[in-house]
């Protein structure tokens, strides 16, 4: 089956999906749901096998993260609500939630496949590394945290490598985007931040 087309597809429900995220936009969340369907069969069909598991994951937590920010924007009266900033506590709650992640991840893709003889994972421990960062910073992304934009720089510019190895040259094209563009969001959320404090020290 030619999965190019499936590939552009969930391409560019990607991009539409960024750019509801870095403006603040709630219907970023239907947008991850179309994007992650498509590629889903894109990362089965490359032997990405946590990649894969990753969307499936993106989908469970679009669906709570639309109930979370349609919760707040009725609790605060507001389509764009509050940005969050990260404490110290629950920073070291995240970085033990990617350690564990990754550990369990780099097991399951080095042990299953041959137990399911299936192809193994071409990058194991890349694989795990990009999927568990990606399981804390769209957790993040649900809760309104502004750090998990660095996070996601981090994720999108190892994933162009993994893909330029994989030949999903499509994909290497969205992530550069996707780096980019994590990169503005990241200063568009600290603009609006800093915005929101002022405008809570007035108060």
């Amino acid at each position: 089956m030619d999965f190019s087309w499936i590939e552009g597809v969930g391409t560019l429900a990607a991009l539409v999906y960024l750019y509801f995220s870095v403006n603040q936009k709630i219907w970023l969340w239907p947008m991850g749901i179309l994007t992650s369907a498509f590629y889903m069969a894109v990362f089965f069909d490359a032997r990405l096998y946590a990649d894969m598991i990753l969307q499936v994951y993106y989908l469970v937590v679009s669906v709570v993260g639309w109930i979370i920010w349609r919760s707040r924007q009725l609790n605060e009266h507001k389509e764009t609500t509050r940005i969050l900033k990260t404490t110290k506590n629950r920073a070291a709650l995240f970085l033990l939630a990617f350690g564990l992640l990754y550990g369990l991840l780099t097991f399951l893709l080095i042990t299953v496949p041959p137990m399911l003889n299936i192809a193994a994972s071409d990058m194991p421990y890349w694989d795990a590394f990009t999927t568990a960062a990606s399981f804390v910073a769209t957790w993040m992304l649900a809760k309104k945290y502004i750090e998990q934009w660095l996070i996601w720089i981090v994720v999108d510019f190892v994933s162009m490598g993994m893909y330029i190895y994989k030949g999903l040259y499509i994909t290497v094209i969205l992530f550069a985007i996707y780096t980019v563009m994590a990169v503005w969001g990241y200063f568009a959320w600290l603009s609006h931040l800093k915005t929101q404090q002022k405008t809570v020290q007035v108060i």
